[in-house]
């Protein structure tokens, strides 16, 4: 019997597990992707798990300034995706307003985003209307939970800056905080949002702690910080004359309290509330290698959240989704033992879903990275988690051989847009060669003139992934 049919029962009556798929991904980008990735797991049937793993690296935007001010993962990419997952809710007044809510920004302007920040707290603010007493009344006692925190660390040196800040980070942080624990805050915003069970957004690493990476470039320079890699941005403060944020020094630094350790790597200190993803510089060379630093820039090796390497045991189907390649879905992968998970024969299909265009960590555009080199560069990270020697041999195009079975231990199948000039180049023979199986899939033309981009169609994606899945 097809175990992977709704109701899984065995001629002789026992249940048998569907195997779930395991999804790498950050936020914003793979939202687009979530309705192709639930009609994936509704076809094999309704106990299907769909796992979301999502790095807790980024440090830029409103969850910069919570990292700065608090301390803890950043939360951002987490919102987004169970934000993102909050039943339709269309026909629902309540799931509707509380969508708005947790997607909501403050206003730019510091000072006025703080009045509307009360507003929120105080219960004021019209974003209450249509959300039901017991639920208002336990967001609310969250978000007091963090303005309570934010209140206790305000210094003459240092202030909470409420410029832009989302309400959906907000409550997530309250939350960690009221409950030591950030896995109960996303199992808390889960059931206020009704996000059904067989649906799990995992942080890559389960931590009350920052975490931060560093990037290495062909060159021999290296970069820290995942804003300073992706998307770098000029440092956001206060406009308040009695906060003075000199040169970029430790020494400096120092003389603010804040969440960070004396003597932290400047860089990773700085705001990076406002930043911009249009029009980026070109990194000076490729990266070749992305690693996990501690706050004074020395190299760590975190274990992953223990929920991931289950979901991946539970699996049969890795997808690797669009996003940032570097920032996005190696910072899960590097860590101990996923890449050993997933290379485990159980995960029998391990798909890469390949970018619509470049971006600055897939660069410079003279050198600009194809199809193949976004597959060696997964299979490296997964390998290098557990094997090092074996991620080296993968990167060695000459040894085509001994990397192909490796490579294949990570990638299987390849996606990606037909007649697409903006994205990698993908040439189907050498990835034939080195075992990976291509599909190409129609796109959809987005937006006009130069800002027109090609984007996955849902529903050819879908069907293109339902038959690499079942075949």
């Amino acid at each position: 019997m097809d175990t992977r049919m709704d109701g899984a029962v065995t001629p002789n009556g026992t249940s048998v597990k569907i195997p779930g798929i395991t999804v790498f991904s950050g936020g914003t980008a793979a939202n687009s992707l979530v309705d192709v990735f639930n009609t994936l797991v509704a076809k094999r049937g309704c106990q299907c798990q769909l796992n979301y793993v999502i790095p807790i690296s980024d440090n830029g935007g409103s969850s910069s300034e919570l990292i700065r001010f608090v301390g803890g993962p950043s939360v951002g990419d987490v919102r987004s995706r169970l934000v993102r997952l909050i039943p339709n809710h269309d026909t629902n007044a309540e799931r509707s307003a509380l969508k708005t809510l947790f997607e909501y920004r403050l206003c730019s302007d510091p000072l006025k985003a703080r009045s509307e920040w009360l507003d929120i707290v105080e219960a004021r603010s019209l974003l209450w209307t249509f959300i039901s007493s017991p639920k208002r009344e336990l967001i609310r006692s969250i978000l007091n939970t963090l303005n309570l925190e934010i209140v206790k660390r305000a210094r003459p040196t240092s202030a909470f800056n409420f410029a832009e800040a989302s309400i959906g980070n907000m409550f997530l942080t309250g939350a960690r905080i009221f409950s030591g624990s950030f896995e109960s805050a996303i199992c808390l915003l889960s059931m206020i949002c009704s996000i059904p069970e067989t649906v799990a957004v995992l942080p890559a690493i389960n931590s009350n702690f920052t975490h931060h990476i560093c990037a290495g470039l062909a060159d021999g320079t290296s970069i820290a910080g995942q804003v300073n890699i992706s998307h770098p941005s000029a440092p956001t403060a206060l406009p308040d004359d009695t906060v003075e944020i000199p040169a970029l020094t430790a020494a400096d630094h120092d003389r603010i309290e804040d969440a960070n350790l004396p003597g932290s790597l400047p860089i990773l200190r700085r705001q990076h509330i406002t930043f911009s993803k249009d029009d980026e510089e070109d990194l000076p060379a490729r990266i070749e290698r992305l690693w996990y630093i501690n706050p004074y820039g020395h190299e760590i090796w975190p274990v992953p959240n223990p929920k991931v390497l289950q979901a991946l045991g539970d699996s049969d189907t890795v997808i690797y989704s669009i996003g940032s390649l570097y920032t996005s879905i190696i910072p899960s992968l590097v860590l101990k033992g996923v890449g050993q998970a997933i290379a485990n024969p159980r995960v029998k299909k391990k798909v890469l879903i390949l970018n619509g265009r470049l971006d600055r960590e897939t660069g410079p555009k003279h050198d600009a990275m194809t199809a193949v080199d976004f597959a060696r560069a997964i299979a490296r990270a997964g390998a290098e988690s557990w094997m090092p020697k074996a991620a080296e041999v993968i990167m060695e195009k000459g040894e085509m051989e001994e990397a192909k079975g490796l490579l294949r231990k990570y990638v299987t199948h390849l996606v990606y847009l037909e007649d697409n000039e903006q994205g990698p180049k993908v040439d189907v023979r050498e990835l034939g060669k080195l075992g990976v199986i291509c599909v190409k899939v129609h796109g959809k033309t987005v937006g006009e003139g130069r800002r027109a981009v090609l984007r996955y169609d849902e529903v050819e994606l879908g069907m293109a992934l339902e038959g690499i899945i079942e075949c």
